[in-house]
């Protein structure tokens, strides 16, 4: 099988990356509860620079860094010092402050009421407080520029303290509730969520090439973003780093990581809570994260863009019911690619996604450095990888 994969998988990095129009360059990494059982990259770090992708290439993995910060949550729940139906501002004072949108006057100002009910750390893990985000959101996204709210990707507290685009509990939104967790981590931990991370969750899983601030060897081996144009033309952007040091660490999307780093933290999904140094969950907590967290009849979907240059209108699966565990997005039906129903995955805004599949033992992850989101040649890239994965599981 392995030699088989290999190939089938080694033509999918190749075409994504030298068709017409591919990626710049790609890193996937395929594992079963043991090890990886597919290592593959192809393409440049930086395209018009000779240095390769390579296996330990340092990526900006964005919103898959929201999983770790659940994780972190969770870890508080199995200790008794917090709970997922308490009022978030018990732990953090200033969501409190958070008012519902309900329009704006004819000078553009924002106006805003009270919500119905509080937020709990519930909806924040479950993208239920009515938070969206500026990319996602027209409405957000003139909030923020009436009020001077800065962009999110700032790495400040002021840039999740934004508005309220429905009550509490009425619906799944994507929006910056996982930074508002991290906070939260950070009150009753009494620690910056980095540290938090490096003792209870890096160290017992062996992660040494992640954080959130980059050091010199991540640095040298730092894949750069690239902006692919509507003329379908891509630029690299190798300025565009995510704040070093920030002045927050951000639970919804502030980490830099190798891919083999994050294949740590998907197999510790796969072995109920274990890593090679502890445990870092226990069995029946990784079985509750898994879980589906809506209310009946309550699902989440894809997404509108409000921002082009940072993202595409999507949806993964369409057509598929999806709703969200702890932190991720659940399959209730099996995909097109053969991931079966019950099954996790989630991304990062830079075209980075994996899944996470406890039935079968197995995970991926697929990563790469391109704005705006759902890119046209990268995605399908995942797609397709994932794909050829379930067919080397059927033979």
């Amino acid at each position: 099988m392995a030699q088989s994969i290999k190939a089938a998988i080694d033509t999918v990095l190749d075409y994504t990356c030298h068709r017409a129009g591919g990626a710049p360059g790609v890193v996937a990494m395929a594992t079963d509860r043991n090890a990886n059982f597919y290592e593959g990259c192809a393409g440049k770090r930086e395209l018009g620079k000779d240095q390769p992708m390579t296996l330990d290439s340092v990526m900006a993995i964005f919103s898959t860094t929201k999983a770790l910060t659940g994780t972190a949550v969770m870890q508080l729940v199995e200790e008794g010092k917090l709970r997922l139906e308490d009022d978030a501002a018990k732990y953090a004072p200033e969501i409190a402050e958070l008012q519902v949108l309900t329009g704006f006057d004819a000078a553009g100002q924002p106006q805003t009421r009270a919500p119905k009910r509080a937020i709990t750390v519930n909806d924040l893990m479950l993208h239920t407080s009515g938070l969206g985000y500026e990319f996602f959101s027209d409405d957000d996204l003139k909030y923020r520029t009436a009020k001077g709210t800065p962009t999110v990707v700032s790495g400040t507290f002021a840039s999740i303290r934004t508005v309220l685009l429905f009550d509490p509990g009425e619906r799944w939104n994507y929006g910056p509730n996982i930074d508002w967790l991290g906070r939260i981590v950070e009150q009753e931990r009494g620690m910056r969520l980095s540290q938090v991370f490096e003792e209870r969750i890096f160290g017992p899983l062996g992660m040494r090439d992640i954080g959130f601030t980059l050091t010199d060897s991540m640095k040298a081996r730092r894949a750069v973003l690239h902006d692919r144009a509507q003329d379908g033309k891509l630029t690299p952007l190798p300025d565009l780093i995510l704040p070093q040091p920030p002045e927050m660490d951000m639970g919804g999307h502030g980490l830099y990581a190798s891919v083999g780093e994050y294949m740590k933290f998907i197999r510790m999904f796969l072995n109920d809570g274990a890593g090679p140094n502890g445990q870092v969950l226990k069995a029946e907590t990784v079985e509750r994260m898994c879980k589906n967290g809506l209310p009946p009849g309550m699902t989440s979907g894809g997404w509108k863009t409000s921002i082009p240059s940072l993202s595409n209108d999507g949806e993964f699966d369409p057509g598929i019911t999806k709703t969200w565990a702890y932190t991720f997005q659940r399959n209730e039906e099996e995909t097109a690619t053969g991931r079966p129903a019950g099954s996790l995955m989630w991304a990062g805004l830079g075209n980075l996604f994996y899944w996470i599949d406890r039935k079968n033992g197995t995970g991926g992850f697929w990563g790469s450095q391109i704005l705006p989101f759902q890119d046209a040649a990268s995605y399908p890239g995942f797609v397709d990888f994932e794909a050829a994965v379930y067919r080397s599981l059927r033979r």
